[in-house]
């Protein structure tokens, strides 16, 4: 496999997160053709969080709600035994394969381009291993290409958007003063500087003041990306091939001083696990749906990986009666979260009482953890953390009420 990535934190200037502040984010899976992206999302779609979760809600065939796998959940309910159980889940998007000017109108040309500006992240997927059977859009196997036609397509298609708005802009400035128009127009300027230099948005310094302009125009070099790398089952089980080190290094090289997630793969044999976990359930399983709960293999880590690339985290609510997980982008408020759970608690937001999930297992239950003066309660500046578990009080009108 290949080392990690991850640059020393202390090196690493923070960086401001662009797109959306909405908790409903959906992670795209892009690439060449005939690289294993249906697979790939075929496979996820066999995990998918049951329909019956969202009423009213039709799912387009090509987008799936992953359920994200987590073994705190999984031991929340066993020790609740809830009549509901409700997981953390991923959007994902199935986008049809890249080709190489695309950004001209090649292939699917700008209906590509425009499924991945519907998405917040990428899961950018390349092929490393032959099979004669299978064949491949440039004829020959080589990944370290096949990313680099990805990036220069992305990087040319927000070169177009950003030139687009800095002419519209300009016209405006042609006729009068506009102060909100002309920091605009400086901050596309930098933009355009450096994707025309090669570099994607995302790894521009950007101010918290500039943030805004940026995410206007959904820039496709603005979206994190994890890498997957689709590899034959032989090579996956020695954890070797001869292009796992070139690809670290490709990627090394585009995202310094930051870094991206790197996770190798094997379509085939996560099918093979897939199957199998199936078939085990339909013989075994208590719950029919305990299936949609768990993932196989390296799924797991890959949908892991994509939901925190989104800056997505969850907490929980516990009890009897349900134990869910609700969404929120990390950073968020505590009124903002408990407006997950219902606009009113938002409104009317008075407290939240806080344990932690390490602290529910070690003393066993919320009156131990009380008595070891370890259950919280916050205020409306408190953040939420990853894993809490969280009450509610909120007072509105004709509601007051704990949940």
């Amino acid at each position: 496999m290949p080392p990690k990535t991850d640059a020393a934190k202390a090196e690493v200037p923070k960086r401001i997160p662009l797109g959306r502040p909405s908790a409903n984010l959906k992670i795209g899976i892009v690439g060449l053709p005939n690289v294993g992206k249906s697979t790939l999302f075929n496979l996820l779609t066999k995990l998918s969080i049951p329909a019956a979760n969202f009423p009213f809600c039709t799912i387009e065939p090509n987008e799936a709600r992953v359920a994200v796998p987590d073994e705190r959940f999984d031991k929340l309910c066993e020790m609740y035994k809830p009549l509901s159980k409700v997981q953390a889940y991923l959007s994902v998007t199935d986008i049809a394969g890249l080709v190489r000017g695309a950004s001209h109108g090649e292939g699917l040309g700008n209906a590509f381009l425009s499924h991945i500006r519907a998405t917040d992240a990428i899961f950018e997927v390349v092929r490393v291993f032959e099979d004669a059977e299978v064949t491949h859009v440039e004829d020959t196997i080589d990944p370290v290409r096949d990313l680099g036609i990805i990036n220069d397509e992305l990087l040319i298609k927000d070169q177009e958007t950003l030139g687009n708005r800095i002419e519209e802009l300009e016209r405006i400035l042609k006729y009068k003063k506009d102060k909100a128009a002309l920091q605009e127009l400086e901050v596309l300027n930098k933009g355009l500087e450096a994707v025309k230099s090669g570099r994607p948005i995302r790894f521009v310094e950007w101010k918290a003041n500039e943030v805004e302009a940026i995410n206007n125009l959904y820039l496709l070099s603005a979206k994190p990306v994890v890498y997957l790398v689709n590899m034959s089952a032989h090579d996956f089980e020695r954890k070797r091939n001869k292009w796992l080190p070139k690809i670290v290094q490709w990627v090394q090289n585009q995202t310094k001083p930051w870094s991206e997630p790197i996770i190798p793969f094997c379509a085939s044999l996560e099918a093979e696990l897939v199957s199998a976990r199936h078939e085990e359930a339909k013989k075994d399983a208590s719950d029919p749906e305990d299936i949609h709960l768990q993932a196989c293999g390296t799924l797991a880590k890959i949908v892991r990986t994509g939901y925190a690339a989104l800056e997505l985290i969850y907490f929980f609510t516990a009890g009897h009666d349900e134990v869910r997980c609700w969404t929120i982008k990390r950073g968020t408020k505590a009124p903002q979260a408990a407006g997950t759970i219902h606009t009113d608690f938002e409104k009317g937001f008075v407290s939240c009482d806080v344990m932690t999930y390490d602290d529910l297992m070690k003393y066993g239950s919320e009156a131990a953890i009380k008595e070891a003066g370890l259950y919280r309660q916050h205020g409306k500046n408190y953040e939420v953390q990853d894993g809490d578990i969280i009450y509610v009080h909120a007072n509105t009108v004709g509601l007051s009420k704990k949940k």
